[in-house]
């Protein structure tokens, strides 16, 4: 079973272009990692310790 959350609010302020402005750290919640689901496919987004985000699929 799929549990899906709502998703978080950008900032307030966005960048120039009108495009929202998340922090990584919202994203992943508990702190190691997130799910993002685009057109069915599943990609895990992470924070390593060195502070570096990774996206893979």
């Amino acid at each position: 079973m799929t549990v899906m959350h709502s998703v978080p609010n950008p900032q307030t302020a966005e960048a120039a272009d009108g495009t929202a402005i998340y922090d990584a750290r919202d994203l992943i919640a508990n702190g190691v990692k997130a799910e993002i689901v685009l057109d069915g496919q599943t990609y895990t987004l992470r924070i390593t310790r060195a502070g570096k985000l990774i996206l893979t699929k």
